[in-house]
């Protein structure tokens, strides 16, 4: 891919033939296996669709000319917005762009080390050292918050990460009795529903539940927002030989169709409605039966759904700068560059991951710095070279000669601190006697340096106090109301 005279490398894991095979294999799922929907209203909507509705097992059937409206019907782009407009980003992406990553258990404590669960000051300090990464445009919540009150805790995730963070954030609602709330914040944040509908500054993830499944009330909570115009990430999380089949192909083409059947049910409720296409596919550990992120079998089928995306032209986000390392260091930085540098090549849209290790269960903070150096790197290895006439420097070629050097060269003093010669974020290239003399730090070492800049630093938001004491306000409505509803049920 090229443009102005810079060469982009590019990578491609499917064919145009592959691509073909496994949008007629997921048709041929959707239409013989069916999905389950445990929304009776979801089933209702399908039906009303075309989709064919056995209801004593709640599953549909769905015909590939449903499919084929639905991806006729699905905007090709729009930008999601950020609280900030100077981050608002516009899909598809001519770069990659990248999200922290969502809903870890745990979170490595900053101050004294030990491994403990995730809580609401975990989000606030994630997002703020998020914020300052010039790559990071999508903030999730980065750790289930243990602290919040039960009942709205998923509200208190969301808002907090808008709280401290300038940008996107994406998160997840769990029923419908939430959406009000948050489209209440968003609200109290803009101004109005029509700046709701039309700035997108949050958007919420679907993952239908492997294989074939779509969980009712999260179903239905999704179905609501499509009236507020609120993007919807579609994020299936199949995983070979235990929630998918034990064959890459055959993986591949059950997230396929489990995002092609909330495309469906989405576009079939509002058309034109914006959904993002993802995945999260994994692999088993065939030795202990658990999920893995951390591996080349990841990447792939992720890079392959990616490409899947940009075969139906539609936005998209995938897992990526991944890792099962159980603490930071050399083997989270080797498989999290593995599950990045591939994706970048595809052309992704959003890499979904950074700032988390242990199968995305434990939160790092110096890891989203180390992060942003990965995909910094990343960046640069797709930018490929410059082949624009300004970088032929033959006349320098020519003036030096056999035998001289260029380190006078006006050439030299100009190109060397350009984007063509990448100058690392975190690494020490210093000699090995100035590392004897003044003591060697490692990466990380030399990320915990920069968090701590970052957390000393004034908080970097744009909502005055009196939004924020609103926002607090709505959250005492959610947790009593949302209890009560729960009560009820």
């Amino acid at each position: 891919m090229t443009g102005k005279g810079c060469y982009y490398l590019q990578f491609n894991f499917l064919s145009a033939e592959n691509r073909q095979k496994i949008h007629k294999e997921s048709l041929h799922i959707l239409s013989e296996v069916g999905v389950r929907f445990h929304s009776k209203k979801a089933l209702k909507l399908l039906e009303q669709a075309g989709a064919i509705i056995d209801q004593q097992s709640s599953i549909a059937r769905i015909d590939h000319s449903m499919v084929d409206q639905a991806l006729k019907t699905a905007p090709r782009k729009f930008t999601i917005g950020a609280p900030n407009s100077d981050y608002d980003f516009a899909l598809p992406s001519p770069y990659t762009a990248y999200t922290l990553d969502g809903t870890a258990t745990f979170a490595l404590d900053f101050e004294g080390g030990q491994r403990r669960y995730g809580t609401i000051k975990d989000i606030e300090l994630g997002s703020r050292i998020f914020n300052t990464l010039e790559l990071g445009l999508v903030n999730w919540p980065p750790v289930v918050a243990s602290d919040a009150p039960k009942a709205s805790r998923v509200l208190y995730e969301f808002l907090t990460a808008l709280k401290y963070s300038s940008k996107h954030v994406q998160h997840e609602l769990h029923r419908p009795e939430e959406v009000p709330f948050l489209i209440e914040a968003m609200k109290c944040i803009l101004g109005s529903i029509e700046a709701v509908k039309e700035r997108k500054i949050c958007s919420v993830c679907y993952c239908p539940v492997a294989p074939l499944t779509h969980e009712g009330p999260m179903s239905e909570a999704c179905l609501e927002l499509l009236a507020y115009e609120v993007p919807v990430l579609i994020l299936p999380m199949p995983s070979c030989g235990s929630t998918g089949p034990a064959g890459l192909f055959s993986n591949i083409c059950l997230a396929n169709a489990e995002a092609l059947s909330s495309l469906v049910l989405f576009q079939a409720v509002r058309p034109d409605s914006p959904q993002i296409y993802g995945a999260a596919s994994g692999t088993m550990d065939f030795k202990t039966g658990t999920f893995l992120e951390g591996t080349p079998e990841m990447v792939i089928q992720n890079a392959a759904l990616g490409e899947m995306a940009r075969h139906y032209d539609l936005p998209n986000t995938q897992a990526g700068c991944l890792s099962d390392a159980r603490y930071p260091g050399s083997e989270a930085i080797m498989e999290k560059m593995l599950t990045t540098l591939p994706l970048v090549l595809a052309g992704v849209d959003l890499i979904n991951g950074i700032g988390e290790i242990e199968t995305s269960q434990l939160l790092v903070l110096e890891q989203i710095i180390v992060d942003e150096e990965i995909a910094r790197r990343c960046r640069r290895l797709a930018a490929g070279i410059d082949f624009s006439e300004g970088k032929n420097l033959f006349d320098d070629l020519l003036r030096v000669g056999p035998g001289g050097h260029f380190l006078d060269a006006d050439s030299t003093f100009r190109l060397c601190r350009g984007p063509e010669f990448y100058q690392p974020l975190l690494q020490d290239r210093s000699s090995f006697d100035e590392m004897r003399e003044y003591g060697k730090t490692d990466i990380y070492a030399r990320a915990r340096e920069r968090v701590e800049k970052i957390l000393a630093a004034p908080i970097q938001n744009n909502l005055p106090e009196s939004i924020q004491a609103r926002l607090g306000d709505i959250l005492d409505r959610a947790t009593v109301d949302l209890a009560k509803s729960k009560q009820s049920l």
